[in-house]
């Protein structure tokens, strides 16, 4: 079947789709990984996105409950060079294509990935649609406007929890975990630090937080509903200095604001498994995993007494991490994949001794 990838500024791809018929609209991102676009496709903090994967061949090794990270898959749209005809891999169940259709997502492919990359680097993030049904670039630009006119809705609301959970070990340190999106890979590593995790959904309010008793906060990754990550900083601001936290993802930027940093845009995000970064104070760097649009702005960082950058991105020198023993807090925007089977990232290690120290 026919499709079309319009983006804002008139550009257009032609392609065909093997997945939903209709119409997507969304703010196009992409990514450069070779591997991952399960976890990519239900990824909440990619909510209502239209992912372009940047690798050519897609698909190759199926897909299987496994590799999930959430229940459902968030994207609005996908968008891929070549889909592979079969898949190798003992672990798979289904080929992507199936996996496409069963979600009904609307996936385009036969698309020039390397020249819409190009394009994206030199124009910067911007909104598309795209559509099986009309191919007619006027209609589709006035439906891409009309979207930009629309009020946002909350990606919080459907990302988060609706009520707590409680996992991990019941006799173990107890941490609250505020749910903006929280990923399984991410979850996997804190239960195997053998805590007892609360759940929450993302507007709970401090008194109930407190309620749990808990020896550390986490405010855990999730999409980039930036208005809605100001209500969270408002909310949880009283407990800065008060209770070991850590932000990931989306959550480093709660900190951010609630501390009252500056929120950067960049041109075109971060997004991808390659990502160098280093500490000022090392001379080790470290290839991280990343997955975001904005960053803390380091200038109204530094003004704030106690704190610290921990960690920037070599590429660009934009904030990856932050830190401060005097409050408390420790924040990182790169993710923090286990670096292997049953591992825990060494962030999660340096929060349970900031636990420690509280």
């Amino acid at each position: 079947m026919k499709a079309i990838l319009m983006l804002e500024d008139g550009r257009s791809f032609l392609g065909e789709s093997n997945g939903a018929k209709g119409e997507r609209v969304g703010e196009i991102i992409m990514n450069t990984a070779v591997v991952g676009y399960q976890e990519m496709l239900t990824d909440p903090a990619n909510a209502d996105k239209i992912l372009v994967l940047t690798y050519p061949l897609v698909g190759n090794y199926g897909c299987a409950p496994k590799f999930n990270e959430s229940e459902k898959v968030w994207l609005a749209g996908l968008v891929i060079k070549e889909n592979s005809r079969i898949f190798s891999n003992w672990q798979a169940r289904e080929s992507l294509e199936d996996f496409t259709k069963r979600n009904n997502l609307l996936c385009l492919q036969s698309i020039d990935t390397r020249t819409l990359a190009v394009h994206l680097r030199q124009k910067g993030a911007m909104r598309g649609i795209i559509s099986t049904s009309t191919f007619e670039a006027k209609e589709l630009l006035l439906k891409i406007e009309a979207y930009k006119k629309e009020k946002p809705q909350s990606l919080l609301e459907k990302t988060s929890l609706k009520s707590p959970k409680r996992v991990g070990k019941l006799n173990g340190k107890k941490i609250a975990v505020l749910d903006l999106g929280i990923t399984r890979g991410i979850l996997n590593q804190l239960e195997s630090l053998g805590v007892s995790l609360t759940r929450l959904p993302y507007n709970t309010k401090i008194e109930n937080i407190l309620k749990i008793k808990p020896k550390g906060l986490i405010i855990s990754n999730g999409p980039e509903d930036m208005e809605g990550l100001e209500k969270v900083a408002v909310n949880i601001r009283p407990l800065i200095g008060r209770l070991p936290v850590l932000g990931l993802g989306a959550g480093s930027l709660v900190l951010g604001i609630a501390l009252g940093v500056k929120i950067n845009k960049l041109k075109i995000g971060h997004r991808g498994v390659n990502y160098p970064v280093q500490s000022p104070h090392s001379f080790k760097g470290e290839i991280t995993a990343q997955n975001h649009a904005y960053v803390l702005d380091p200038v109204s960082l530094l003004k704030i007494k106690g704190l610290k950058i921990s960690s920037y991105n070599l590429n660009d020198r934009s904030v990856e991490e932050i830190e401060s023993r005097r409050l408390k807090i420790l924040g990182a925007q790169y993710i923090p994949l286990s670096p292997g089977f049953n591992e825990v990232h060494v962030l999660f290690n340096r929060f349970m001794t900031m636990m420690g120290r509280s």
